[in-house]
């Protein structure tokens, strides 16, 4: 049958009808992606992948199963119903499932105004070939970088559309484009690596590859002749590369599934000071040429700009609304879904208000402690926000660079960490999560 996303969805939608289905949901993505990597200034390896993935949630009463299949032909959109509603039949009742209702639905249907598509011709695939060779040759230019792990070009093309049985139907496209490098630098035990790498919607907005080499060989080279650093209680400066990794651990607190189950160490904060008061986490999936934004979420409600936290004061949760009627709330438009499972909250573009210091000023001011660049591992306590990670970076002595660092680990509590961060102004704005690097005082640092 055809592949216009849109006449497959309603076809998932009236096979559905016809197997008994209550009402029901469907999913469409149609996408293509191409991927070149070189080593040694040569072609080493070549993927490219193209198909259809459809999804479908129906619901009998108040109980509910997924289905989904890359074969898109009526036999199998038939089964499938057929065997969604079987399913349906035996799964538990569960009193919060439901679609949205009509006069609930968004009037937006599109991504008009949002900039998700480029409509450059895909780029062939020697044009990535040639990204990921001239990334690789300008990492290998610098002295002391003995290889490159990795050099990548890349692309992507997606379409997506839903559609459900209250009478929404909407979907877009969106592309992307990247350029990544991973070099090292040193032999044997004295190794050390970094990257660089950047991905844009646009192929006009991507950073140049010569660029992105030369970047990731300057970090790994940065990195040579690590040491342990002592252990004891200092300020940490989290560098914008990796920053955006504790407000992900906010975000998750806040998501209404962990609230709905109780599992999170923000379960009783809805209403109290969680961040510094002159800061706020704005969400607004509204922002032109950034891959988080959408104008409607999976079950069809407008999307809309929210502070999730203002003035250091949590608002309110991240809802679907499965999560929001456990809750005796309202859905937040943030209802995320693929096609082999349900919609569940999740967030869009989020921003963290930037701070007047650079990160430069924040080194100088830190006086001694850890810029840490890069982490490993993760122990994240959901319940207590107990934060334990793996570390490496350069040690900082008398408010300026000493020499790197590695193999150290750093520890504290989320609660008490995020009411002691300080923001610098170096936040890379083209980025869905757009935070800076963070410096937080008295943190525990185990090293030598």
């Amino acid at each position: 049958m055809s592949q216009n996303l849109e006449e497959l969805t309603h076809a998932l939608l009236l096979s559905a009808k016809k197997a008994g289905a209550d009402t029901a949901d469907a999913i469409a993505v149609k996408g293509t992606s191409l991927s070149i990597d070189v080593r040694g200034g040569v072609l080493e390896q070549a993927e490219r992948s193209e198909g259809v993935d459809i999804g479908l949630r129906v619901l009998i009463g108040q109980r509910q199963a997924c289905v989904s299949s890359s074969d898109t032909s009526q036999t199998t959109i038939d089964a499938m119903c057929e065997r969604a509603v079987a399913m349906a039949k035996e799964a538990p009742e569960d009193p919060y499932i439901g679609l949205s209702d009509e006069n609930m639905l968004s009037d937006l249907r599109g991504a008009d105004g949002l900039e998700l598509y480029d409509p450059t011709p895909e780029p062939k695939p020697e044009a990535l070939q040639d990204d990921a060779m001239q990334a690789e040759a300008a990492a290998l230019a610098l002295s002391g970088i003995s290889q490159v792990q990795s050099a990548t070009g890349g692309y992507s093309a997606r379409e997506i559309h839903l559609a459900a049985s209250n009478g929404f139907t909407g979907g877009y496209q969106r592309t992307d484009r990247a350029t990544s490098c991973v070099a090292i630098a040193g032999t044997g035990s004295a190794m050390e690596r970094d990257y660089d790498g950047d991905s844009r919607i646009f192929q006009a907005d991507l950073r140049s590859a010569g660029e992105i080499g030369q970047s990731a060989a300057e970090r790994a080279l940065a990195r040579s002749g690590a040491i342990k650093p002592p252990t004891g209680s200092f300020p940490i400066l989290f560098d914008e590369r990796i920053s955006s990794t504790l407000i992900g651990h906010l975000l998750a607190a806040v998501n209404g599934a962990s609230i709905a189950r109780g599992s999170s160490w923000l379960r009783d904060a809805l209403g109290a000071q969680i961040l510094p008061s002159h800061l706020s986490v704005i969400e607004d999936p509204h922002r032109a040429r950034v891959p988080g934004s959408r104008l409607f979420d999976a079950e069809g409600l407008a999307t809309q700009k929210r502070a999730i936290i203002e003035n250091g004061l949590l608002t309110g949760w991240t809802l679907d609304h499965a999560n929001a009627r456990k809750l005796g709330m309202t859905s937040t438009a943030n209802a995320a879904r693929g096609t082999s499972s349900p919609p569940s909250p999740s967030n869009w573009n989020i921003e963290l208000t930037q701070g007047a210091q650079s990160r430069e000023d924040l080194i100088r001011d830190m006086g001694t402690g850890l810029l840490v660049t890069s982490m490993i591992g993760s122990t994240i306590n959901a319940t207590t926000g107990d934060y334990s990670r793996g570390a490496s970076g350069f040690w900082v002595e008398n408010g300026a660079i000493s020499h790197p660092v590695n193999e150290c680990t750093i520890a504290g509590n989320l609660r008490d960490m995020l009411m002691r961060i300080t923001p610098a102004n170096d936040a890379r704005t083209h980025l869905s999560r757009v935070v800076p690097s963070l410096l937080v005082e008295g943190m525990t640092l185990a090293g030598n």
